[in-house]
């Protein structure tokens, strides 16, 4: 996302989410200064800049159904709000800073050298946490079979011998998004 697109995003979280909410009379959480407050408001419209009109007025209806504080008078918390944006529009996977730091990591490195990135990238994004040890080894075992297809279908290719449209077509889009997380990497590079 380009600045001005990010600007314009803001703004219409500021619209469509933030102004709305404050309507309704949800004021402050009891347990942020105001400056704390403040800077969780910009910061809401910073991460949610992605959403679409849409999203982020459904985003507001849920949220208003869940307010913070013991009256139920309180602005909802930024991760509150951020784990309903989640559900109802995830951020494309170029705004996640924590899938961006695994795929730049050794980890994501590996993954991407050794064919399961995409498995990994599935991972990451649906568990939203970073991974590691027991993890790791069901994403790497979960992947063998594509990782294993993919190495015969190269080989026969380097071979010569023939291949099934069906192949073609599943090799174009394991390689596709494999690509994808070398790009999400080289993101997270970009940004250091």
């Amino acid at each position: 996302m380009d600045s001005e697109a990010q600007k314009a995003g803001e703004r219409c979280v500021w619209q469509y989410l933030i102004d709305p909410l404050k309507r309704r009379g949800l004021a402050k959480p009891s347990s942020l200064t105001n400056d704390l407050y403040q800077d969780m408001l910009k910061e809401t419209a910073q991460r949610l800049a992605y959403m679409s009109v849409d999203g982020l007025a459904a985003l507001e209806e849920s949220a208003a159904a869940r307010p913070g504080g013991k009256d139920g008078d309180r602005f909802p918390i930024l991760n509150n709000i951020l784990t309903l944006a989640f559900d109802i529009e995830r951020p494309p996977d170029d705004a996640s800073p924590l899938l961006r730091k695994v795929m730049a990591h050794d980890v994501g490195k590996g993954a991407i050298v050794e064919g399961w990135a995409p498995e990994l990238l599935h991972y990451v994004r649906s568990k939203r946490v970073w991974p590691k040890g027991f993890a790791l080894t069901q994403v790497r075992q979960s992947s063998d079979d594509a990782v294993r297809r993919m190495r015969d279908i190269e080989r026969r290719m380097a071979s010569g011998q023939t291949i099934t449209a069906d192949e073609t077509k599943w090799r174009d889009r394991r390689k596709a998004s494999i690509e994808k997380c070398k790009s999400i990497a080289a993101l997270s590079r970009a940004g250091e």
